[in-house]
């Protein structure tokens, strides 16, 4: 259930909302935001869904059958369009998301801006932390590269986002992006959720390795249920027995979202493949299938990437895709 709170309530309106909660065992948690709504846990029974409604601080008692409350399209059955920096994400256009796994060096980063202009992005990507699976691996620049990638949206124009995987730094990061990305790795880290619900930019919320829509929806529920309601879900391949590609991209969970959920949803279809020759034929699908955006690695040199080199496409194949991608985007009804 989600109780909307009525704009004239006192405190202690509020205070006996929860308190008739708390004696029906009834966990929940007060949300500020344009409205002030309380999330509970679970649908009432009908006479307790009575007394809430009889409560002088009560606008509305809405029951929701999901346990993701404030993102289900019962909570908001208009699509969220998340603004940054004058880039609309969840509208009409596809919003294109592209640059390197990683950020290497100043000149490694102003190569593929300078490859990526005039292709229609506009989000430069990388990392400035990178989880890797083996210890030894490339782990990134961490705060230098936070403040190079800073430098390169001053340059070119382009908003930027990062990963973040540490509670720690959530504050460092979300101070030089404009958009800050939760890896797949951390989609349950619900220390880091909450931390992300405070930081006052957009998140995108990879979907784990091995997780089911509804518990990456309910990771989202996380991040707006402490303050943030601007999660960008993205869909990057799960884990299954398959191994021709890195992982399988479940084209599938674009339109199931847009049935449970008001978010926008994008995809990465450079992690789900992790081998370009399949890049343009997956990123095609994704956005014929609904996707609101894709996040795509590119890479001046990728033979020398310190990371993830083989998924990473050459800035003239991107550009080429592109055009390709604008022809399936334009039969679909939307633009790029």
């Amino acid at each position: 259930m989600l109780i909307k709170i009525k704009k004239s309530a006192q405190s202690s309106d509020i205070q006996l909302i929860r308190q008739l909660l708390d004696q029906h065992n009834l966990g929940h948690r007060v949300i500020n935001g344009q409205d002030m709504v309380i999330g509970v846990e679970a649908n009432p029974s009908e006479e307790v869904a009575r007394e809430i409604h009889s409560l002088n601080g009560v606008e509305s008692a809405t029951p929701i059958a999901t346990p993701f409350k404030l993102a289900s399209l019962a909570a908001k059955p208009e699509k969220t369009v998340i603004r940054a920096g004058g880039v609309e994400i969840g509208g009409n256009s596809v919003i294109l998301m592209a640059g390197p796994c990683a950020i290497e060096s100043k000149e490694q980063l102003e190569d593929v801006a300078l490859g990526l202009k005039g292709t229609g992005v506009s989000v430069l990507r990388a990392s400035a932390y990178k989880p890797r699976t083996s210890p030894y691996s490339f782990q990134g620049m961490g705060e230098e590269g936070l403040k190079l990638h800073s430098e390169a949206k001053k340059q070119h124009g382009l908003l930027i986002e990062t990963e973040v995987m540490d509670v720690r730094d959530v504050a460092l990061v979300a101070s030089h992006v404009d958009i800050v990305r939760i890896g797949a790795r951390n989609m349950q880290n619900f220390d880091l959720l909450k931390e992300v619900g405070k930081c006052g930019k957009p998140v995108i919320l990879k979907r784990g390795m091995s997780a089911t829509i509804e518990e990456w929806l309910m990771s989202a529920e996380y991040i707006i249920a402490h303050g943030n309601p601007d999660v960008i879900l993205c869909e990057r391949g799960i884990r299954t027995f398959e191994n021709a590609t890195r992982s399988t991209l479940d084209l599938s969970s674009i339109p199931v979202l847009k049935r449970l959920t008001h978010l926008p949803v994008i995809v990465d279809p450079s992690h789900a493949a992790g081998r370009k020759d399949l890049i343009p034929a997956l990123a095609a699908a994704a956005v014929a299938a609904g996707a609101d955006g894709l996040l795509i690695e590119v890479h001046a040199n990728p033979k020398k990437a310190k990371c993830d080199g083989k998924q990473a496409l050459l800035p003239h194949e991107w550009a080429d895709l592109v055009g390709q991608l604008r022809k399936v985007a334009q039969a679909v009804g939307r633009s790029i």
